[in-house]
């Protein structure tokens, strides 16, 4: 899968598992990654040929804007688990949609969640009985995300929010394939391995297929 055509991008958050796989595939393409994390230190090894590790901050829209300058793609795969999920992907929402367009940068790809998919019935995951409230309060702060870049994003920026399954597993074994499907859960395994969701982020932003929506991806 991919292309010949050497892109810019930045990715939020590539210190952690998801942004790390993304990372390493978009240089094996051979494209230019700018890789963003809080702290360089704490993230030794990220910096690679074509891989330049930069200090940043995905809740800050001049943060955003400076770093991601010159670049023809953006992936938010950051995550912060002692803030309030609501706070901080509204937060990353807001400062990526005021600091992309100021950058010159027209598309984005986030991470999203599998409890916010609907069932067959047409229910999200999360709104059915009995599911655990930490679990939809988590939850919670990706669908506020979505909502905002639904409202808030210009012509100029087209994103997409990808969704794993609820099993993301760093041991699975890689396939080199995936399934996909628009707004819900897929049927079978439910288990991807973090190098096949980077073969999905990467070929959305070489090809854009899928536009202001929630991608399900699985094996």
């Amino acid at each position: 899968m991919g292309n010949d055509t050497s892109k810019k991008i930045i990715v939020f958050g590539a210190g952690g598992r998801v942004g790390r796989a993304a990372v390493a595939e978009a240089a094996a393409r051979g494209h230019r990654v700018t890789a963003v994390v809080r702290d360089p230190a704490r993230h030794p090894g990220l910096e690679a040929p074509g891989v330049t590790v930069a200090r940043g901050d995905v809740t800050d829209p001049e943060s955003v804007a400076a770093l991601a300058a010159g670049h023809d793609a953006a992936l938010h795969a950051s995550v912060r688990l002692d803030v309030p999920s609501e706070e901080y992907f509204t937060a990353t929402a807001k400062a990526l949609l005021s600091g992309l367009p100021a950058a010159g940068v027209g598309r984005l790809l986030t991470l999203g969640i599998a409890t916010t998919l609907e069932d067959a019935s047409g229910v999200r995951l999360m709104d059915a009985p009995g599911f655990p409230a930490e679990w939809r309060a988590f939850a919670q702060g990706h669908v506020a995300e979505f909502e905002l870049l639904r409202a808030g994003a210009g012509p100029g920026l087209d994103w997409l929010m990808v969704v794993p399954p609820l099993d993301l597993d760093a041991e699975a074994e890689p396939t080199g394939g995936y399934r996909t499907a628009v707004g819900t859960v897929l049927d079978g395994p439910g288990r991807l391995a973090h190098a096949d969701l980077a073969l999905a982020l990467l070929d959305e932003i070489e090809t854009p297929h899928h536009s202001r929506a929630l991608l399900a991806v699985s094996t």
